[in-house]
């Protein structure tokens, strides 16, 4: 990790999900959950739940908490705009493109043109101070390829990446450049959310469930946590970094952007995500494109886990977790006195590291209840989605487990959207039709891709102790 040291007047917040014990010595959250055992001196700089870096000591105390994922940064300034150049891949959008540059207009824009049909014309009128320059592929070589040669040309510390068929809305770029004054962040994102007002069925489903939408809670980007990468279509680097880094890999067609995640990870980069920038995505809402497209996300899979191997699983959890899932699963008396006498001993266990702490039960009890309800919404996300074909399999050849795939079905797509509805969303019901069908059409990919590439790393569980 690069330990840079955050700058006097940086700030910390402890999510507020994070609960505290033992005097506030004891942090338990994040994502996956974990525990953070501080010092008493530590526990003491934090107060209310707030830390600004003073000195050497808060600095590191404060990297720690948001290494961890129980804090978020409270940036405390913002590089200029103007030193920001925006790169913008297209292919075939000018109207798309057109309407972008509208709102860029205070930034110099470097315009790619990725063997559209016909040539980019910039407008006669285009506004703004910023310089607008136009390359141009020949061919269409895809958009990796395309953002590593507008990333090329850039001179400014910033490139930020827009698709020509996003629209970012007012303030988008100085909420993400603040986070850059930690000199350890590398690449920054903003929430994905719907371009026009939602018109029909699966319009609406789009809006609460876009692939693109990581959701209202900020969050570090890190691989199996709540935000493990973000998109592409919009995001801010530090432009030295992705050079270094050989920016996007243009051997990939899907999942490039999730694979430079990765790898500044890898090289000890911190990635973050702000919901609070937001950018308009012009959403497909035919079912067609819609479908295709989900199928298409799912094929990403076999050549990330050639390049990251255990950074995909469809499953993560522990061993003991699994077996009392699967034992319960039977619906037998054997079966769930199995599942609770795992539960009992993975608290008795889990207690012997917390002796000398306040209510050391109690806090073994909650990180393995958070375990063993992860571990349930994982298993029947998987089911679902990424299994879905042997999910199928088993409810053709028994009528046993057809009532348990079933159930699982319909509560897990009733949780999803209780998750994620939005005002004016989808009911329960039609939501989770298309979060089921969603789900096939990834799965679809995923095991296309695998075939494809004759690699079943992707649907390998990971079991970890």
């Amino acid at each position: 990790m690069h330990q840079a040291r955050l700058p006097d007047g940086f700030g910390i917040r402890i999510d507020p999900k994070v609960r505290t014990y033992s005097g506030g010595r004891v942090l338990i959250g994040g994502s996956p959950t974990r525990m953070l055992k501080l010092a008493p001196t530590a526990a003491a700089m934090i107060g209310d739940g707030y830390l600004e870096v003073v000195d050497p000591q808060s600095a590191v105390v404060a990297r720690r908490l948001l290494d961890s994922g129980v804090a978020n940064p409270r940036p405390m300034c913002t590089p200029s705009p103007r030193d920001v150049t925006v790169v913008v891949p297209v292919h075939d959008n000018p109207a798309g493109l057109r309407r972008l540059l509208a709102a860029v207009r205070a930034c110099d824009v470097v315009v790619v043109d990725d063997g559209s049909h016909e040539p980019v014309a910039l407008p006669e009128d285009l506004p703004g101070p910023g310089r607008v320059t136009v390359l141009r592929h020949e061919t269409a070589r895809g958009p990796a390829a395309a953002r590593n040669t507008g990333l090329a040309t850039v001179t400014t510390p910033f490139v930020a990446f827009l698709d020509s068929d996003v629209l970012p809305r007012t303030g988008w770029i100085e909420v993400m450049l603040g986070h850059f004054s930690d000199p350890a962040v590398a690449l920054v994102a903003p929430r994905i959310v719907a371009l026009e007002p939602d018109v029909g069925t699966l319009a609406r489903y789009e809006h609460a469930r876009s692939s693109l939408d990581l959701g209202r809670k900020e969050s570090a980007v890190s691989p199996g946590g709540p935000v493990s990468y973000v998109p592409s279509a919009a995001m801010i680097a530090r432009r030295e970094v992705l050079q270094d880094n050989g920016g996007f890999d243009e051997s990939m067609q899907v999942a490039e952007d999730v694979d430079l995640c990765w790898r500044l990870r890898d090289g000890g980069w911190r990635l973050r995500y702000e919901p609070v920038a937001q950018v308009a995505h012009d959403h497909r809402v035919t079912f067609a494109e819609w479908f295709t497209r989900k199928l298409f996300y799912g094929t990403g899979a076999a050549p990330l886990a050639a390049r990251h191997s255990g950074m995909v699983p469809p499953v993560s959890m522990s061993p003991w977790t699994l077996f009392a899932w699967l034992a319960a699963a039977t619906c037998t008396k054997l079966g769930l006195l199995a599942a609770m006498a795992t539960f009992v001993v993975t608290v008795l266990r889990m207690r012997t590291m917390f002796t000398g702490l306040d209510q050391p039960t109690r806090i073994a009890a909650v990180l393995a209840a958070r375990g063993f309800v992860g571990g349930a919404w994982q298993l029947a996300s998987a089911l679902c989605r990424h299994y879905w074909p042997v999910t199928l399999l088993a409810v053709l050849l028994s009528r046993r487990i057809r009532r348990i795939a079933v159930a699982i079905a319909v509560a897990e797509g009733v949780a999803d959207w209780a998750t994620h509805r939005e005002p004016g969303g989808l009911g329960p019901v039609r939501h989770t039709i298309f979060k089921r069908l969603d789900d096939v059409a990834y799965g679809t990919g995923l095991w296309r891709g695998a075939v494809d590439a004759r690699d079943f790393e992707a649907l390998k569980p990971r079991l970890k102790s």
